[in-house]
Parts: structure tokens; C-alpha cells; sequence
């Protein structure tokens, strides 16, 4: 233990250790940390003054709320309660206790984390970006496709799965496209849900671009898909992830972007410009509005920030 000798384990707690270093093969550092959390839960026995075989569930949602008020985290707590659930299950198959006290137990709710999101400045940097000693092809997909990300809020699956047209006829819709008419895109979302989201001037200016010289490098045989490869075939998620990524490093930001980060991005924005959580929950296709919620705590986050940057109370000592 911390600050001096570890304790000297009982009988069943050795025999479990070995059992899982024969048996399951652990790794020496999974072994140790087996060890650790097994002496934890023998001084959390032993201040209750109740024998490790003899705990009931009581003391173990005891011992997890008191590791949460002493500031240990979430996740932590999870897996020290897994193994004192392996323990337990191996102790009620060799008949040393009548139940597994742990059994059922579970530790606190990890606090959701807040999307992460771009500066407005920075998604403008980013949008902005151009990059002159590009392959002008490459340069021109990789612009519409940030624009496209950051002013619709598009998911990358919905973004790859875009088609030039909507199809050759109405019983072959595509899975979107563009309708460059309306400043739309269409889209099938989560759940095999189509929904339709505007395409700023920005992004539109972009894929028109893009769209003149998509054909170029190709004789025929071109498949559907507005966003391609260099090969003529439809652009991956992947694919978009490592361009985005390439494009943000040019572009000088430090923070690490990905397609989310650009529907995060879009979604904090628009909110704070206008407040109506309902029509970014429409725009984002999410079934609740619960999970639209989440950007109202951004928002927050943001206000606070600007508070605390410029009210003369605001700051701390």
C-alpha cells in the first residue's frame, strides 16, 4: 500500500490472485492492479469492521460512494467494482460466501463529455482555407467537403453517401444529393431517415466548383457519388477523416478536427446565433431533443467564458 508495507492478504485472496495469474493468464501490470483494488476493498472491510467474506451489498455501494466523495473518477470506480466482481464470483463457486455482494452494484454515471467544437474564427479559418500548391482537383473536393461538413452539420456517413443526382427515377431515389436549385441537401440519416437541410452560399459556390472539374481526370464508367477518389470511386469515411484532419494542420489550427467536430461546430453555432434548439434538433436529424440538449450546456460553457473575460466582479481573486 501507499506510505509503507502492503498488508498481508488472507487465504482466499491469494488463492484468487493465483487462480487469475494461472488460469487467465494475466499480464504482470493487470495482475498488480488486481492486487491493489483487492487490498483497497480489505481496508474498506476492515473499517467497517466486518470479515471480506461477510460484506453485503450495503457496504459495497458504501465503499463506491465513498471513493466518489474522496474525487476518484467515474471509469475508476467501474473497474475497481469489476474486480471485486471477479473475486466474488470466484469465492461463490468455491462455496466461500452464500452471494456476490457486488453483484448488481454499479458505480456513478460518467458526466457526458460536451461535443467539442470549434471557434467560430477557427471554422472560418478552416473554411477558408486554400491551399495554392495543391493538386487543384484534391483542393476543390476537399473544399467542398468542408464547407459542405460545416454548413449543413452533415454526418460523414450522410456526407459519403451523397450521389450527383437524386436517381433516374422516383423509385431509385439516391441516398442524397444536392439540389442546387432549392439550396438543399437531401439526406438518409440514422434509422433509414431522410431528411433535407439547407447548403449555405459558401458551400454551393464550393461544390460547383467541384462538380467542374469532378469528371476531369475520367474517360467514363464514373460512379454516382458526388465526393470521389482518385480512382473514381466513392470517397470513404476514412478517407474524409485524414483529408479533414491534413486540411486543419494546413490550415494552422492546433486543435485536432474531424467530421463530428465540423457538425458539432455547426450545431454550437447556429444555436447561439438563434436560440431555437428545436429547428437545430430538425436540422441535426436527431430523433429527441434530448440528445440536441447537450449543445445548450456548450452554449453555456461559451457564455460563462465570455462572462468571466469581461464582468469586473466575474473574476477570481
Amino acid at each position: 500500500m501507499e506510505g509503507g508495507a502492503a498488508p498481508e492478504l488472507p487465504a482466499a485472496v491469494q488463492a484468487y490472485l493465483d487462480y487469475v495469474r494461472v488460469e487467465k493468464r494475466l499480464a504482470e501490470r493487470t495482475h498488480t492492479l488486481y492486487t491493489l483494488d483487492l487490498c483497497k476493498l480489505l481496508e474498506f472491510a476492515q473499517a467497517a469492521q466486518t470479515p471480506l467474506l461477510a460484506l453485503q451489498p450495503a457496504h459495497i455501494r458504501r465503499f463506491a460512494a465513498q471513493m466518489h466523495s474522496s474525487g476518484r473518477s467515474a471509469r475508476g470506480i467501474a473497474l475497481i467494482l469489476s474486480g471485486w466482481r471477479g473475486f466474488f464470483q470466484w469465492a461463490a463457486r468455491q462455496a466461500l460466501v452464500p452471494l456476490n455482494p457486488v453483484e448488481g452494484v454499479r458505480g456513478p454515471r460518467a458526466p457526458k463529455p460536451l461535443p467539442k467544437a470549434l471557434a467560430v474564427e477557427d471554422a472560418l479559418q478552416l473554411a477558408d482555407h486554400a491551399n495554392a500548391e495543391a493538386d487543384p482537383w484534391l483542393e476543390a473536393r476537399d473544399a467542398a467537403i468542408t464547407e459542405l461538413l460545416y454548413s449543413s452539420g452533415l454526418r460523414v456517413g450522410e456526407l459519403v453517401g451523397l450521389d450527383v443526382a437524386p436517381g433516374p427515377d422516383t423509385e431509385r431515389l439516391a441516398r442524397g444529393w444536392i439540389d442546387f436549385a432549392a439550396g438543399e441537401a437531401h439526406v438518409l440519416g440514422k434509422g433509414s431517415k431522410r431528411r433535407i437541410v439547407p447548403v449555405g452560399g459558401a458551400a454551393l459556390r464550393a461544390l460547383q466548383s467541384w462538380l467542374a472539374c469532378r469528371a476531369q481526370p475520367f474517360a467514363q464508367g464514373l460512379e454516382p457519388a458526388l465526393f470521389i477518389g482518385r480512382r473514381g470511386a466513392r470517397l470513404t469515411a476514412q478517407s474524409v477523416w485524414v483529408r479533414l484532419r491534413e486540411r486543419a494542420r494546413q490550415a494552422g489550427l492546433t486543435t485536432s478536427v474531424h467530421p463530428h467536430v465540423l457538425r458539432h461546430s455547426f450545431a454550437s453555432h447556429l444555436l447561439q446565433s438563434s436560440g431555437d434548439l428545436r429547428a437545430v434538433q430538425e436540422l441535426l436529424g436527431h430523433a429527441s431533443i434530448a440528445t440536441t440538449q447537450i449543445y445548450t450546456r456548450l452554449d453555456f460553457q461559451h457564455l460563462a467564458q465570455a462572462y468571466e473575460m469581461a464582468h469586473p466582479r466575474a473574476k477570481k481573486k
